[in-house]
């Protein structure tokens, strides 16, 4: 790993990245016109910026177009299922955006690494991934992958961050702390992961994340260039004239339950 990046600037970035989601309000329109279907996969290290990139793109989306999908741990039924089975119903209809928040690849990362699944279990998904992926994409799904690299000193910073923060405390498991002691386990499955599953039809792209701010322009761009979008022209809206009043007599104010103004008593 590089040294750490010097810290990209708020002012630039905060300018650029405006201009990128505006870019992402146009893409999404594209999308629903075309019947498009967007799946994006976000992968990587626990705190490597996955959820911060993913806020981002979403920040100004219809959520009716544009979905996260974060799955939990399968439950006894779903542990019976094809292993693919349950992502399945999450992928996107024509139209829509579907952003994983960790995917099918948690068979080659925390379930490896952690004993969660058989060794059998482990092989059979590396050959069945590829064929899975390019089934997805021959029927005319647009995917798009994204692994986030940080280094292990720039992950126990924001761990750390996260523990002393009691806005982000929530984002902390010991199965996170845990991943610290099994570093090299997770490098070697990310390996191999990428030999089998880094294919010409379904690349992975890696996102450098030492720099939260560089890693989410450098992935949103990346999105957005990779996709075969064009803006349209949004149709001609015009704001009616208001009726003139018909009658209508609002019931007294003293009848409704109001939030009490809590703002007044910080002024």
């Amino acid at each position: 790993m590089s040294a750490k990046p010097e810290r990209f600037p708020r002012k630039v970035y905060e300018r650029e990245l405006l201009r990128l989601q505006g870019d992402l309000v146009r893409l999404q329109e594209w999308v629903k016109a075309t019947g498009a279907r967007v799946v994006v996969v976000f992968e990587g290290r626990d705190a490597a910026g996955k959820g911060g990139a993913i806020k981002r793109i979403t920040e100004n989306l219809n959520p009716r177009v544009c979905r996260i999908v974060a799955l939990p741990a399968p439950d006894d039924r779903e542990r019976t299922q094809w292993y693919f089975q349950r992502y399945v119903e999450h992928l996107p209809a024509a139209g829509e955006i579907v952003l994983l928040d960790r995917s099918w690849y948690n068979r080659a990362g925390v379930e490896r690494v952690m004993g969660f699944c058989t060794s059998a279990e482990y092989k059979r998904f590396l050959r069945q991934c590829p064929i899975f992926e390019e089934l997805l994409i021959d029927d005319g799904i647009l995917l798009r992958k994204y692994w986030f690299s940080v280094s292990d000193k720039e992950q126990e910073r924001r761990f750390r961050e996260r523990m002393e923060n009691p806005l982000k405390q929530w984002k902390l498991s010991p199965m996170d702390l845990e991943s610290i002691t099994r570093w090299d386990d997770y490098s070697r499955a990310k390996d191999d992961m990428l030999v089998h599953t880094d294919t010409e039809v379904a690349p992975w792209t890696v996102v450098e994340s030492e720099d939260k701010r560089r890693a989410r322009l450098n992935m949103i761009a990346h999105l957005l260039g990779s996709i075969p979008w064009q803006p349209l022209q949004p149709p001609a809206l015009t704001i009616p004239e208001r009726p003139p009043a018909g009658g209508y007599v609002r019931p007294p104010r003293e009848l409704e339950r109001w939030a009490p103004d809590h703002a007044a008593t910080l002024l």
